[in-house]
């Protein structure tokens, strides 16, 4: 009997299985399409390697902000996407040489779950059984497409983050329902290359549930650069290439592009696993689970997007490892107070804690600074004429750090100190007393914490 199984590929389940195979479980990982799962070959690492692509070329073009000068700066498309290629699958690579290396039998295939005997937990693949004491499900999430009518006649034009990745052609413009994460970051990217973009957004800020000033913030920036927002709109009908929206006072509009881009969220997926033969709960869609990541059935977990609940790589993989620690007889749970978040726009936004709304919505008493990135001299050295916050939350109580909030270059590489101090329950005086090293940009949180 195999100590482990795990359905999906994900930065879940590739975790889980290293980790499990590192502390001597025999383990069998099962994944229909590529290692990696949607982070890395859907998502996080291919739209940050042409989000790379096009801050290099923003720089070339701007160069003569910084003293070089530049002349008949230009991109190819095809070469950025080529590139973007290379990555993904140098990293797949390197993925499935970990398996190797901890002994993690990887089986490509549709996983089902047939039930339980007393050999254990029944999986099938590519007709073959397997047996396992523990099974973990990893099957992640997919781009979920409202009905909105019309949207299934418009063919092509219509794209999910899979179908975005995958053109081979730069459109000359862009409509993208729903301004949160992988909404602007797409915007951020096509914006720098050119296309005209258009965002259209249900609520009344881009990212929301991140900090609302630094949503405004952002998207004024964005605005400047030329993309267009219609925000409080609902849209009602897809019209071939045109969007109707509904504005907050009621007003019909629309927009046209040559391509639609639908980032309105994520829904597990749940179906066609044969949950149902082992009696695992499914709640709003998504496999429910406690802080040890188990389900309502006995050595049956769940991690990752699967849960419906932080649907983050990172989340992802700290999951896995907790489901092995607990079967491997290392007590350990889920804490979710010190999930980072970040946005890979040019500037970048980062962000772990509470935000200031949510603070006031639970009732937590707390004080806040916040500080122009331009007080970091590393920051003005390197982000010419660049705008950017940071923002703290400090309990009122206790002085703990409660939330960081960052807009500007390179937040998203100096968020984990901030991670780390929320999570260690650090006092404004504990931090206090911890030297950074100058000149870093990481040097503004402790110059933010210094104005309290």
């Amino acid at each position: 009997m195999i100590d482990l199984a795990i359905i999906g590929g994900g930065p879940g389940g590739y975790v889980a299985a290293e980790r499990a195979g590192a502390k001597g479980l025999s383990v069998v990982l099962f994944e229909k399409r590529e290692l990696g799962g949607v982070c890395l070959n859907e998502g996080c690492i291919p739209t940050k390697t042409l989000l790379y692509s096009a801050k290099v070329y923003d720089y070339a073009r701007h160069g003569d902000k910084y003293g070089i000068k530049t002349e008949n700066v230009s991109y190819d498309f095809a070469q950025i996407i080529a590139r973007k290629n290379k990555v993904v699958k140098k990293l797949v690579v390197g993925v499935g040489a970990k398996m190797k290396a901890h002994k993690v039998e990887v089986v490509k295939g549709e996983a089902y779950i047939k039930g339980r005997s007393t050999e254990g937990i029944e999986i099938t693949c590519n007709g073959v059984s397997y047996h396992a004491a523990n099974l973990l499900i990893c099957t992640g999430s997919e781009a979920f497409v409202p009905p909105i009518p019309g949207i299934q006649d418009a063919g092509d034009i219509i794209l999910t983050n899979r179908e975005i990745l995958a053109l081979t052609q730069q459109p000359k413009s862009l409509v993208i329902i729903g301004g949160g994460v992988i909404g602007m970051e797409f915007a951020s990217f096509y914006n720098s290359i050119g296309t005209e973009v258009v965002v259209v957004e249900m609520l009344p800020e881009i990212l929301g549930g991140l900090d609302g000033e630094i949503g405004v913030m952002l998207r004024e920036i964005y605005a400047k650069k030329g993309v267009k927002f219609n925000l409080s709109c609902k849209v009602t009908e897809i019209r071939g290439n045109e969007v109707v929206y509904e504005t907050a006072q009621g007003d019909k509009c629309s927009v046209q592009g040559e391509k639609i881009l639908v980032s309105v969220g994520r829904r597990a997926v749940t179906a066609g696993l044969g949950l149902e033969n082992l009696g695992v709960e499914i709640v709003k869609g998504a496999v429910k689970v406690d802080n040890r990541m188990r389900t309502n059935v006995p050595n049956v977990f769940a991690a990752g997007d699967v849960t419906g609940f932080s649907m983050l790589a990172h989340t992802a993989s700290r999951e896995g490892e907790v489901v092995v620690n607990n079967i491997n007889a290392q007590p350990d749970m889920m804490r979710y107070n010190a999930i980072p978040g970040v946005v890979y726009t040019n500037p970048e936004v980062a962000s772990v804690g509470l935000t200031e709304e949510q603070a006031k919505k639970e009732g937590v008493a707390y004080r806040i600074a916040k500080l122009p990135m331009a007080f970091a001299g590393r920051f003005v050295a390197e982000n010419e004429g660049g705008t950017g916050l940071c923002k703290v939350l400090i309990g009122e109580k206790y002085g703990e750090v409660l939330g960081v909030h960052l807009l500007g270059n390179p937040c998203s590489e100096i968020i984990y100190g901030a991670c780390i101090a929320i999570e260690q329950e650090m006092t404004l005086k504990e931090l206090e007393e911890v030297v950074f090293p100058h000149p870093t940009v990481s040097e503004i949180f402790k110059e933010t914490l210094f104005a309290f």
